[in-house]
């Protein structure tokens, strides 16, 4: 039977829509996108760890990069930056590989810790993809950032597989209604790839691709 993906939602998408729900949407449900200098180091990064041919081993210890993850519960897919496999007589068999294996997702970001969780919360959707696939249970993950070559470890906790829960529950509301939240100008709106498309400062919130639209027609009855 082949799965059929085309009412999920990307697994990435949880970071934007912590970070900012009208982020998420415009990019999601308008299809709208912007490269900063942040978001291209952050492709950048993640193109040298992502292989998904690429399997390495280091001792006891199988590394796999860029594994396709889904959830059926959840309704989303993606891909895991790293998925660390440990020995362990409690884990599970992998096809190709003698014994049994532990699994721990690994993800890598750019910057530093955010403070919002955003890391956190995508790393766990991960976690709790791969315990689906595989039938298993993943207690703790790993963020690894680039600015302090730092690993922090995360817990899989209630509260936050809730959260997770709760985020996909309502990006897939947004999804169906095709609704874009209005925008709320605040620190990190500076930062974002974004800000020229949202417009965060006008008065009066109208979609972004409707915006670009009128701005165009601006330009044309300028041109004339």
């Amino acid at each position: 039977m082949v799965n059929d993906d085309s009412d999920f939602l990307m697994l990435s998408g949880l970071k934007h829509f912590q970070f900012c729900r009208r982020r998420w949407a415009l990019v999601h449900i308008e299809q709208l996108w912007e490269e900063n200098a942040l978001t291209l180091e952050g492709h950048y990064m993640h193109e040298r760890v992502h292989d998904n041919n690429f399997t390495e081993a280091r001792g006891s210890v199988l590394l796999s990069r860029g594994m396709p993850v889904r959830s059926q519960t959840l309704k989303i897919t993606g891909v895991c930056d790293m998925v660390e496999l440990y020995k362990d007589e409690s884990g599970i068999p992998i096809q190709g590989r003698g014994g049994r294996w532990r699994l721990y997702p690994v993800e890598y970001k750019l910057g530093r810790p955010d403070v919002q969780g955003a890391d956190a919360l995508q790393l766990c959707a991960q976690a709790m993809c791969l315990e689906e696939m595989f039938v298993t249970e993943i207690p703790e993950g790993a963020l690894y950032y680039g600015k302090t070559k730092h690993r922090q470890k995360v817990l899989m906790t209630e509260e936050l597989r809730k959260k997770v829960k709760k985020s996909t529950e309502e990006m897939h509301q947004l999804m169906e209604k095709g609704y874009t939240p209005k925008a709320k100008m605040g620190k990190a709106c500076k930062s974002c790839s974004l800000v020229e498309i949202c417009q965060p400062k006008l008065r009066k919130q109208v979609s972004a691709s409707e915006y670009i639209r009128r701005a165009f027609h601006e330009f044309k009855e300028d041109s004339t």
